[in-house]
């Protein structure tokens, strides 16, 4: 049997294909980190950990004995996001062919996008993760009144600066809370252009409005596979959990982990 369970009821393949396709297209409109990360896997379901290898990691050997320094092994935990379908909105919709409503798959969609967005920008102490606001060892950089002037592109610039004096070259990208996104919608005195146009191009486009983040925050992180990445074990799917009052239960799950290789290429605007 499948540790999703599926073939423990008797749903038709055009009922799981409607259930999953709401759930991918409900997770890819409401997610951010894996917009910019870089995914490694998926690993598979059974896999319980993953190593995260340091910059700097090497293999060292004493007298027959190898390992890696600057290598350890976290956890790839799981997330997950309940939801129950009523057995009579099921049972109307198979006889009379009316759609089903799938408005509480959308909601545990966005739900477990949330947690997973979460858990990569600010970790979670339960499970001893670190995320990319909440890393130590991150750069950390002053951030200016960004409602003035163009400040706020002058802060980027010298983030982006700082990557290239450290040779880190590649895909830039920004993440702002929503707070922060609404101060870059002015008008820069004398070019005739928004400051957030500005800063995207700088960006090649790659500025993101996250939700998850508050207020007050912002992190610019050069977001090659070299210096991160989002290791899965299990991608987000469907299972059926259980009946309860003849009515069904499904969880949406993932196993995942943020995997920060060189924490120089992550700076916190503070």
């Amino acid at each position: 049997m499948d540790f999703l369970a599926r073939d423990t009821v008797s749903f038709s393949d055009g009922f799981w294909a409607n259930i999953d396709n709401t759930v991918v297209s409900t997770v890819r409109a409401n997610i951010i980190g894996r917009r910019f990360l870089s995914l490694f896997g998926p690993i598979g379901a059974g896999a319980v950990s993953i190593n995260i290898d340091e910059n700097n990691a090497q293999e060292e050997s004493d007298n027959g004995f190898t390992k890696t320094s600057g290598r350890r092994f976290v956890e790839l935990p799981q997330i997950y996001e309940d939801f129950t379908l009523n057995w009579r909105d099921i049972e109307h919709s198979s006889s009379t062919g009316q759609p089903l409503d799938l408005s509480k798959v959308r909601q545990a969609a966005q739900a477990i996008a949330l947690k997973e967005d979460s858990l990569i920008f600010f970790g979670n102490g339960f499970l001893g993760i670190e995320g990319l606001l909440t890393a130590e060892g991150t750069v950390k950089m002053s951030k200016s009144d960004w409602t003035a002037d163009d400040n706020a592109f002058r802060d980027i610039a010298a983030g982006l600066s700082l990557f290239r004096s450290k040779y880190l070259i590649g895909r830039y990208c920004l993440v702002l809370s929503p707070d922060l996104y609404v101060q870059l919608q002015h008008i820069h005195p004398g070019l005739g252009v928004m400051e957030e146009e500005r800063i995207s191009r700088m960006l090649n486009g790659h500025l993101y409005n996250a939700p998850v983040l508050g207020d007050n925050k912002a992190v610019l992180v050069c977001a090659e596979s070299q210096y991160m990445d989002l290791a899965i074990g299990k991608d987000i799917e469907t299972a059926y959990l259980e009946s309860k009052d003849l009515n069904h239960v499904f969880r949406i799950l993932e196993t995942i982990a943020l995997r920060i290789k060189n924490r120089e290429a992550v700076i916190v605007f503070e």
